[in-house]
């Protein structure tokens, strides 16, 4: 058999996408490319892979059969690469770190005042954004490695690694009625509107325990909003705390869950490894675990 991986990438992405028009604008190619090589695929592999008779292309029962396997054989190349790149680039001289903007800032100042430490003259550049904001910037090469507090489904070709947890706290305005409550129960909460943290692109985070919900991009505005009585919210302790808001926290003793938020790191899989990643990596989870034990990798 003569297939390549172009082929291989081509197939598993038109698969993914739902069309090849959609495959190659992810991997940035023309459509004729992208069925050229699928039906090169069909021809090497002597079935059809996919149905086309309808308006978009269904994978056939063959099809289905193989997707796995091709994107085995994609995952070990990815591996391969990083391999590969961790070799040939064990010291570089310059680092992009994406950052959520709901992290515990205080624990990334230590964390950076080491890293500027432990590597002087490492160029070191740092971006701030939301949770699909730091996955797009690591996924399309912009930054080398990414940090976000929400646990959130990712692009195959990234990968996340646990550094700790955050907890959750319950916020609420001096002024509403739930603050006149110590620890409400779940019956008492619904009854009142709840700020659900979402990301910009429209995808939950959050499922809303209130039938009566908005859906805001950011803890810091959510906060804010709760401190003017626009309702109430589960938001990372560190942020509940933060200085320049003016909320109420109160106890979820009374709840029938806890939830907290995983901070993970995220990086491509085909990246590589170099030895400011890897310090970067056991640094931050010996700062942000020293109380929690649940730290690796995820995926």
């Amino acid at each position: 058999m003569s297939w390549n991986l172009d082929q291989l990438d081509a197939f598993v992405t038109a698969a993914q996408t739902g069309s090849f028009t959609s495959a190659a604008r992810k991997l940035g190619k023309a459509q004729s490319r992208i069925s050229t090589a699928i039906a090169n695929l069909e021809a090497d592999l002597g079935f059809l892979l996919f149905d086309r008779s309808g308006k978009f292309p269904t994978l056939t029962a063959e099809g289905r059969e193989v997707l796995n396997d091709a994107m085995s054989v994609l995952t070990q190349c990815q591996r391969l690469q990083s391999r590969v790149l961790s070799v040939s680039s064990a010291n570089p001289v310059q680092l992009t770190i994406a950052m959520d903007e709901a992290v515990p800032l205080e624990n990334f100042e230590v964390l950076y005042a080491r890293l500027a430490d432990h590597y002087p003259h490492l160029s070191v550049t740092l971006l701030n954004g939301s949770l699909e904001d730091i996955a797009s910037w690591v996924d399309g090469g912009k930054a080398d490695m990414g940090f976000v507090l929400q646990d959130h489904v990712l692009s195959d070709s990234l990968e996340r690694f646990a550094i700790g947890r955050s907890g959750q706290a319950l916020i609420v305005s001096d002024k509403h009625p739930l603050a006149l409550l110590a620890a409400p129960t779940e019956s008492q909460l619904i009854e009142h509107r709840q700020l659900v943290i979402r990301d910009r692109m429209g995808n939950a985070l959050g499922k809303p325990l209130s039938p009566s919900y908005w859906h805001v991009d950011s803890f810091y505005l959510i906060s804010s909003l709760v401190m003017h009585g626009v309702g109430w919210a589960f938001v990372p302790e560190h942020v509940a705390t933060a200085d320049w808001y003016e909320v109420k926290t109160l106890s979820t003793e009374n709840l029938p869950y806890q939830r907290d938020f995983m901070l993970c790191a995220i990086k491509r899989r085909d990246a590589g490894w170099n030895t400011v990643l890897k310090w970067l990596i056991a640094e931050a989870q010996q700062l942000f675990t020293e109380n929690h034990s649940d730290t690796g990798r995820l995926s």
